[in-house]
C-alpha cells in the first residue's frame, strides 16, 4: 500500500525554469541600465556560461561577470543585478498549475507527504517558505543538507527511513528522468515522470525507469489511488 507521496521541487512543485531566465535577463538589463559598458546578449551570454561552470548557487555570479569581461569591480553595477534577480524572484515566484488541489487531496486522502530536492537549503526552503507549501509536507529532505545528491540511492534511503517505510510504499514524482526516476528507481520506489519544463525531452534514455509520465501534476492523486488499489486487489487474491 502506498503511504508517502515524494515531489522534486524546483520544475515539479515550483515553476523555476522560466522564473530563473526571467530574473537573469532582468539583472543585466539592470545592470546595463546603470552603466555596464556591454551590449545586453554579450553579457547575458556570459552569465549563463559563468552559471553552468560554477552552479546556480554560487554566490557571486555578477562579481564574476565583470572579471569575465575584464571590467573593473564595480559595487554599483553589482548590486543593481542582485536587486534586479530578487525583485524578479520575489515578484514572479509561482507554484506549478494544480499544486495545492493535488497536495490537499493526497492529504485527505490519508497520504503523508515528503520533498525530496537538491540544491542549498536556504534557497530551497525560502521557495517553499514563500509560497506557503511548509504545511502539507511531513519532510522535507535538501540534497546540500544531507551531503549527498540525486540520483544517489543515500537521498532516497535516507527519506525512506525518515519515513519509515518500505521503497515499495512510496512514490517519486519528479521533472528529472535522471536524478528524480532514474534515482528513485534504484531504491525500489514508484515512479512518476512528470514531462514540465526545461527537462521535458531530456535525458529520455532514462525513460524506463518511469512507471508513468504525465503532463499534469493533477493526474498524480489517481495514479496514486491506482497503485494503492492494485496492492489491496493483489492481498485479496
Amino acid at each position: 500500500m502506498i503511504k508517502v507521496v515524494f515531489f522534486d521541487l524546483d520544475d515539479t512543485l515550483v515553476d523555476t525554469s522560466r522564473l530563473a531566465e526571467m530574473a537573469r535577463r532582468n539583472a543585466i538589463e539592470n545592470m546595463v541600465r546603470h552603466g555596464l559598458p556591454v551590449d545586453f546578449d554579450i553579457a547575458y551570454q556570459e552569465l549563463l556560461e559563468l552559471i553552468s561552470e560554477y552552479g546556480s548557487n554560487f554566490s557571486r555570479h555578477f562579481d564574476y561577470l565583470l572579471r569575465r569581461l575584464d571590467l573593473p569591480s564595480n559595487p554599483k553595477w553589482v548590486a543593481a543585478g542582485v536587486i534586479a534577480y530578487h525583485n524578479t524572484k520575489f515578484a514572479y515566484l509561482r507554484t506549478v498549475k494544480g499544486v495545492r488541489r493535488v497536495l490537499l487531496d493526497l492529504q485527505r486522502a490519508g497520504y503523508r507527504l515528503g520533498i525530496i530536492t537538491d540544491g542549498d537549503p536556504i534557497k530551497q526552503w525560502e521557495k517553499i517558505l514563500r509560497l506557503e507549501l511548509d504545511a502539507y509536507f511531513d519532510e522535507v529532505f535538501i540534497s546540500d543538507y544531507l551531503g549527498v545528491k540525486k540520483p544517489h540511492r543515500k537521498i532516497f534511503e535516507k527519506a525512506l527511513k525518515k519515513m519509515g517505510i518500505e521503497p515499495s510504499e512510496a512514490v517519486m514524482v519528479g521533472d528529472r528522468l535522471y536524478s528524480d526516476i532514474y534515482g528513485a528507481k534504484q531504491v525500489g520506489m514508484n515512479t512518476v515522470w512528470f514531462r514540465y519544463g526545461k527537462r521535458a525531452d531530456k535525458e529520455l534514455e532514462y525513460i524506463d525507469y518511469a512507471d508513468f509520465t504525465i503532463d499534469s501534476l493533477e493526474e498524480v492523486p489517481r495514479i496514486v489511488r491506482g497503485l494503492s488499489d492494485e496492492e489491496g486487489e493483489e492481498r485479496s487474491d
